[in-house]
């Protein structure tokens, strides 16, 4: 959620920045409206308080007649008391309607994001080469050959979008997890297992509510009274843990990490390049996150991006490094980097991770804090997080780009004693 002080100090500035993802119409509008709301607002607060005020007056007046003999035997008019049940009645209204408005605005782009959708992304570093296949089988023709996933079977059991890892399928993809969560434990990180079922205030507290309410599985409300959905990803819980508190800004940064599956209602497999495990309703990834002082944001975004990249290097995959423009980001986010893999079938990169910084836009909706040592006053914490890494695309992209001739498939180094093997063999 946006400062509602910086939108009424320099509008123009609001303005042009949410341009970058929005109509500047539909910005406009949006502003003219959250401003109306803001001036009936605040007049109503002065108007409150102004008859709160004249009511202590009578009551000290009354009071000194009444010490003195002299007060007259009434109580306050019903129609006075009335009058201010009302006013806060509208008061609470007003600002119902001003935290709605608020919520739907996005977060403002960093001044480094460029305005526009995916064809404005900027792809700002590579690391190594794509490797050299003479007759490139996709991933799917070797998770079959090589007995890793049964897709067939995951679709028996949970429909279209599921799938099984079997067999050394099941072990490499335990394996990935595994390995990241002894780097992320010795970068620092402190690991969570979250609940997978989450309260909707914490889905609004992350910012994907309202906007994102459908893209996730709810429970039904007579199961759920409060309202509860499925964890899209391990980003909202790590978020959620902290919600409401006041944080030690000496013990800033704060780094967590999570393992889950996450649960999605996006199309699963509907392209061609999103076949296999690239796309579906429940995936696992290990997510890391950080809360920060606002002047440590900037160190934390390089740092989480580095350690993301060290994961992909260490597999030894060929990836790039995208900004990506303000339209195709999360409209929660400032700033977002994609790391993404190569992928030989289809002579496309995809994305196995998003680092993202959003400022103070998350801690806002969430009320996440931090006061300084020795101080009275609280300011919003930053708050960033980064996919290190989702394993259902790391996983094709494995199969493919360390595929042989023979239709084996080498293992990458560092996860081979996890394994038990140092290459996949097609089933005889």
């Amino acid at each position: 959620m946006l400062d509602m002080e910086l939108i009424r100090k320099d509008r123009e500035a609001v303005a042009t920045a949410l341009a970058k993802r929005l109509d500047p119409a539909e910005v406009n509008r949006a502003l003219d409206e959250i401003q109306r709301l803001d001036q009936e607002r605040r007049a109503l607060i002065t108007e409150i308080d102004a008859e709160r005020q004249r009511r202590k007056s009578d009551a000290r007046a009354y009071a000194a007649a009444k010490r003195a003999g002299s007060a007259p035997e009434v109580s306050a008019p019903e129609a006075e008391r009335k009058q201010l049940a009302e006013l806060e009645s509208q008061l609470d209204e007003v600002q119902s309607r001003l935290r709605d408005q608020m919520s739907e605005l996005p977060n403002l782009p960093a001044d480094d994001v460029l305005p526009g959708g995916k064809e404005a992304n900027r792809v700002v570093k590579t690391f190594g080469e794509p490797p050299a296949i003479e007759k490139v089988r996709d991933h799917v023709e070797l998770s079959r050959s090589l007995g890793l996933v049964d897709y067939e079977r995951g679709v028996k059991l949970g429909g279209s979008g599921f799938w099984i890892y079997t067999g050394q399928g099941a072990r490499l993809e335990w394996a990935l997890v595994n390995w990241f969560i002894d780097r992320h434990i010795a970068a620092g990180y402190e690991f969570l297992l979250p609940p997978h079922l989450l309260l909707d205030s914490v889905g609004f507290a992350a910012g994907q509510f309202p906007k994102f309410y459908d893209d996730v599985y709810h429970l039904d409300r007579e199961s759920a009274p409060r309202g509860q959905f499925l964890l899209p990803t391990a980003e909202t819980a790590l978020l959620g843990t902290y919600q409401d508190e006041i944080l030690d800004a000496t013990k800033l940064p704060l780094k967590t990490f999570a393992y889950t599956p996450c649960y999605r209602r996006e199309s699963a497999g509907s392209h061609s390049d999103e076949r296999g495990t690239v796309r579906g309703h429940q995936f696992n990834k290990v997510e890391i996150f950080q809360f920060t002082l606002p002047e440590q944001a900037d160190a934390a975004l390089e740092e989480m991006l580095a350690h993301a990249e060290s994961l992909v290097e260490g597999l030894g995959l060929h990836y790039q490094r995208s900004l990506l423009s303000a339209g195709d980001a999360s409209a929660g986010m400032k700033k977002t980097l994609d790391i993404e893999v190569w992928m030989p079938s289809t002579g496309k990169y995809k994305e196995v991770s998003s680092v993202s910084w959003a400022g103070d836009y998350q801690a806002r909706r969430a009320a996440i804090r931090y006061r300084e040592p020795g101080g009275k006053q609280t300011r919003f914490v930053h708050t960033l997080n980064g996919s290190a890494l989702a394993t259902s695309r790391l996983f094709p992209a494995i199969l493919e780009q360390f595929q042989q001739p023979d239709g084996s498939v080498l293992v990458p180094e560092v996860l081979r004693d996890r394994v038990g093997t140092d290459r996949l063999t097609p089933l005889r």
